[in-house]
């Protein structure tokens, strides 16, 4: 495995964590009565608060 390889993979966890957040924040908001302005708000800020360095500490590679 090459570095572009791990570096490309290392994006995509950033990625799928990001979808993640903000599916789940948006979800939750639309539950708590927000309106869809509201729940893309509170999703961008759960995107905002994803861990990077947890990422990043876990590897390229690791789940």
């Amino acid at each position: 495995m090459n570095d572009s390889e791990d570096r490309r993979a290392l994006a995509e966890r950033v990625r799928a964590a990001c979808i993640e957040a903000a599916l789940a924040g948006y979800e939750n908001a639309a539950v708590a009565g927000l309106c869809g302005e509201g729940a893309l708000e509170v999703a961008i800020s759960a995107m905002r608060q994803v861990d990077i360095d947890a990422i990043v500490a876990r590897g390229p590679r690791d789940g």
